[in-house]
């Protein structure tokens, strides 16, 4: 039999609970059972609009301390600057789509919000509404919100509503949500726990017309593997994806989409202070249209001249933008003097470290499942790797920079 500590993961972790006004508060109930089960502490915080779906009382019941609903009660003051500090971590569950636009936007009208502004621990949201407000503008671009202020999401389900239709927007379970818990504290233990990861991935396209582009052939899918691989080890991730048809796995993983070689740039220099490591996957167009047309280009003439104007290069800008603590890497996908070339471009764009990989190598480069990679660093370091899956690539790239990164601290 294992010893009691390890079947009970969340043993003596500190777990503060927001309950918000939805019908899926009747979930808490049995979410409070399950963690304390798991050897859990967990204290109650409840929005007013909560106590109209379950009583605090049957909440205070199930967690052995009273639920708070107000800052204070006559008596004293419900003290949300200590509750912040109390908690492992704080998790909103079910967060109502008011609830979520409030936390996005930093307003504080009630004890939850005021928790959660003074929150020195991880924040983790299970979001519950109907699916035409999970779908909403609105509620998308407030989720992003908060996942770019690093709190967590754990993911909608389908099923049936409270409105009686099916669809997105039903809260997870509450095993599921014990799941998740257990999967992000066990993270705090691994190698890039803490850590703020940027990524890019994907092509740009530049526009000709509103119609016509310039782009490249990249899927995004080397970048992708890497985002879920450094997810994998702890980090939080920022993605920044250019026109792909493919998604990390790990749904909290920030994705930024863009589409043209200046959006790749804003979104870079908005991240890219804050990150720790910069990897750079992303295949940004080297020239762009001077002058795109307004109006989609009639078939004429024979001929159609383009004048093209270079592009800022993103990846130099950050290498000039690099802080003695932070870690930056490329890619390089050449076809001739493959080796000479990459190392230039590590020492030109201030890296740390540069991958290559040659369309002379079959099974390697754009639209492949697989690759085929070169590491080299700064201080003369050199690693083949063979052929692999892109996902078994990035596993190595990431570890390789975990011991880059251990060795230099």
């Amino acid at each position: 039999m294992l010893p009691f500590f390890i079947l009970n993961m969340l043993q003596g972790k500190k777990i503060l609970l927001g309950v918000t006004g939805s019908i899926a508060a009747y979930k808490a109930a049995l979410l409070i059972r399950l963690l304390i089960k798991e050897g859990a502490e967990v204290q109650v915080v409840m929005t007013p609009a909560a106590a109209a779906f379950i009583t605090p009382l049957t909440l205070s019941t199930l967690s052995h301390r009273t639920t708070l609903t107000t800052l204070s009660d006559n008596e004293k003051w419900n003290n949300h600057v200590l509750l912040g500090r109390w908690a492992d971590l704080m998790l909103v569950a079910p967060a109502s789509a008011n609830t979520l636009a409030k936390m996005a936007h930093g307003l504080c009208d009630n004890l939850l919000l005021a928790v959660y502004l003074s929150a020195a621990c991880p924040v983790m949201i299970a979001p519950a509404m109907d699916e035409d407000m999970w779908h909403h503008p609105a509620t998308k671009s407030n989720i992003q919100q908060l996942l770019r202020n690093g709190n967590k999401l754990i993911p909608v389900e389908t099923g049936e509503l409270a409105s009686g239709l099916t669809g997105e927007g039903r809260m997870s379970e509450p095993e599921t949500i014990v799941e998740y818990l257990k999967d992000f504290l066990n993270n705090e233990s691994k190698p890039l726990a803490g850590k703020k990861v940027l990524v890019t991935a994907g092509p740009t396209y530049e526009p000709i017309d509103p119609v016509r582009f310039i782009g490249n052939f990249s899927s995004g899918k080397m970048g992708i593997a890497l985002a879920d691989a450094f997810t994998a080890q702890g980090a939080q991730v920022n993605l920044i994806l250019g026109p792909s048809y493919f998604l990390p796995k790990n749904t909290g993983i920030t994705v930024t989409k863009i589409k043209t070689a200046k959006e790749m740039l804003d979104a870079c220099l908005q991240f890219f202070p804050a990150s720790d490591i910069t990897i750079m996957a992303a295949a940004v167009a080297d020239y762009r249209p001077e002058n795109p047309a307004g109006k989609k280009i009639k078939k004429q003439e024979n001929h159609l001249e383009v004048v093209l104007e270079k592009t800022t290069d993103v990846l130099k800008e950050l290498g000039k933008q690099k802080k003695k603590d932070q870690f930056l890497g490329g890619f390089a996908l050449e076809t001739d003097h493959e080796e000479e070339n990459a190392l230039t471009k590590l020492k030109e764009k201030n890296l740390d470290i540069i991958m290559l990989n040659s369309l002379n190598d079959e099974g390697a480069g754009f639209m492949q499942d697989t690759n085929k990679v070169t590491i080299f660093t700064g201080d003369g370091k050199k690693k083949k790797l063979a052929l692999k899956s892109k996902e078994e690539a990035a596993k190595d790239i990431v570890q390789f920079i975990i011991h880059a990164l251990a060795k230099t601290h």
